[in-house]
């Protein structure tokens, strides 16, 4: 059984509190309660399965620091009136390509390399058309929270090319859009970046 959303929000938030406080903690008795909360965020997003709930307390264990959201970064690359989408390897469905943004590169940076690595073109960032914060979004839950940055990308050169991540590139009209990988882009976010090409005055958005 999935668990509902407000428990993903609550216990994303349960997480980024045991992570910051094992970050600044004095006593070894505050560590070993922020890890205790970190458990029973792993829980609360992992359901009864003893294996899911052994995997998020490991990606949890990675994360160090003051918590904050993590950054997603999608480019809506357009030629001909058609939106490039590439196709999961993951779980087959249709998505922007993009990924999380790396440290040392920018928001822009990341999602150019983003896109030449997950579909071979290259590109160049011209506009940030909206920052969104996916717990706001009807994306299936992931163990952390996130922001999403879509940014609207020029063709500078390249041929289509799938990756390891990608097994299919192509550019898709607007009432053509395949079956899409809803953890990382939902129609709602295809047909907003169609609206943002034809109204190229229009501001970002937010949530």
């Amino acid at each position: 059984m999935q668990t509902p959303t407000n428990w993903i929000s609550i216990a994303q938030r349960i997480q980024a509190i045991s992570q910051t406080g094992i970050a600044y903690a004095q006593s070894a008795y505050d560590i070993e309660r922020y890890k205790e909360l970190s458990e029973i965020a792993a829980a609360l997003i992992a359901g009864p399965e003893p294996l899911t709930v052994a995997l998020a307390k490991e990606l949890f264990a990675a994360e160090a620091g003051y918590a904050t959201p993590k950054v997603d970064v999608r480019g809506a690359v357009f030629q001909n009136g058609r939106v490039l989408l590439v196709r999961e390897s993951q779980d087959g469905g249709w998505t922007f390509p993009g990924g999380w943004a790396e440290v040392g590169q920018s928001a822009a940076e990341s999602v150019e390399r983003e896109v030449r690595e997950e579909s071979g073109y290259l590109v160049k960032a011209v506009k940030l058309l909206a920052c969104w914060d996916r717990n706001k979004h009807a994306h299936p839950a992931i163990q952390f929270h996130a922001y999403k940055l879509l940014f609207l990308c020029e063709i500078l050169g390249g041929a289509p090319m799938v990756s390891s991540e990608t097994t299919a590139v192509g550019f898709f009209a607007e009432d053509e859009i395949p079956p899409l990988s809803t953890t990382r882009t939902l129609a709602e976010q295809v047909r907003f970046a169609f609206a943002s090409l034809r109204d190229p005055a229009a501001p970002s958005v937010f949530d």
